[in-house]
């Protein structure tokens, strides 16, 4: 998106929402949809886990290496799951317990996947080489974004 640089945060999310609602919802849908929120807003990772049994199992993601597998409760993404609720982590050195899977992360948001009855099925999982990296502006248009999956 070329025209991105000379947008603000939401201006980038809306056009970046607008152009995933319009994507076939195929089998490359996650991957692709990781990619284009990542190079959009310039994030450090992006990538889904989703619930198998009592677990977090890595899905499609774009950055570095990441963790496979995270337990319910552990970390932000399982505390997300275990709380079914968005976490803006602003120093990942802060947040207890956190599991780092790559020691350029230094925040974090977290949005969970819900199925029609409102449970957890997965999460969504944004890092940032920035320190306090994320704002209810990320968390409102995540949160709308992750509704497309």
């Amino acid at each position: 998106m070329s025209e991105g640089n000379s947008l603000s945060k939401a201006g980038k999310y809306e056009a970046l929402y607008t152009k995933l609602s319009k994507a076939p919802r195929d089998g490359s849908f996650p991957e692709n949809a990781c990619r284009e929120i990542n190079e959009t807003m310039g994030f450090l990772w992006t990538g889904f886990y989703y619930v198998k049994d009592d677990r977090l199992i890595l899905g499609p993601y774009f950055g570095p290496p990441a963790c496979e597998m995270i337990r319910k409760g552990k970390g932000v993404c399982g505390t997300s799951w275990a709380e079914n609720r968005t976490i803006i982590v602003p120093d990942v050195e802060e947040f207890p317990g956190h599991i780092a899977c790559s020691s350029l992360s230094r925040s974090e948001i977290v949005i969970p996947l819900r199925d029609s009855e409102g449970n957890v099925t997965g999460v969504l999982d944004i890092d940032s080489e920035l320190l306090d990296n994320f704002d209810d502006v990320d968390k409102d248009w995540l949160e709308k974004i992750s509704l497309l999956f």
